[in-house]
């Protein structure tokens, strides 16, 4: 089995790419949905949250717009969050890996793959992009968005720059829905053909869907 980390700053189109994974056959771990189903009411991470932060939690349901606000604004209050978060995701996308230990390849669809190191984990990275102006408007068309929250959320991420800097994969998202998804199932064929990239110097090659197809 081979892993292909997914990953993307917020706004980006990542959600497209990983559909498409699916549409092909090929297993995705979506991390977003399982940190969602851990938070849910009387959910597995709830009763750790009521402890640290216990204003967001009223019987077994959090008040996900009050820990927002709590953690996007302050760094330390958001890496109590991950450290309640990310074992129990990390220990998901084992089950997950193993359920799938059959399959040639699955995706593990990550929004801080590289902040966390779980590039590390992975074969290669593809990563998802746009332009600001673009990736403005997609998060502002979301449903409680402000300029201050998207502001807060951009502080916590890696800059996409840095992220396409690491990338193996770098996919547009930005020019027009068919031909992003042309992109994917192109990088998809290569990889089922077994065409991985040979380590970290092979990073450099793969731009804006320049993989030697």
């Amino acid at each position: 089995m081979r892993i292909l980390g997914l990953t993307g700053s917020i706004g980006m189109g990542k959600s497209v790419a990983a559909n498409t994974f699916r549409r092909l056959g090929i297993p995705v771990h979506d991390a977003d949905a399982a940190v969602h189903r851990l938070t849910a009411p009387n959910g597995r991470a709830i009763p750790a949250i009521a402890r640290l932060f216990p204003e967001t939690v009223t019987k077994g349901v959090l008040d996900r717009k009050k820990l927002g606000a709590r953690v996007f604004a302050d760094k330390a209050e958001l890496r109590k969050l991950e450290k309640i978060l990310h074992p129990m995701v990390r220990a998901l996308q084992k089950q997950f890996i193993g359920a799938n230990r059959r399959k040639r390849i699955v995706v593990l669809d990550i929004p801080l793959l590289f902040e966390g190191r779980n590039e590390r984990r992975c074969h290669a990275v593809m990563v998802v992009s746009t332009s600001r102006i673009i990736q403005r408007q997609r998060v502002m068309r979301r449903s409680g968005m402000t300029e201050e929250k998207l502001a807060n959320i951009l502080k916590n991420q890696m800059p996409d720059w840095e992220k396409r800097k690491r990338a193996d994969f770098v996919v547009p998202t930005g020019i027009g829905f068919r031909s992003t998804l042309r992109l994917v199932r192109r990088i998809a064929k290569h990889l089922r053909h077994g065409r991985w990239p040979r380590g970290r110097h092979a990073r450099n090659r793969a731009r804006h869907g320049n993989h030697g197809a």
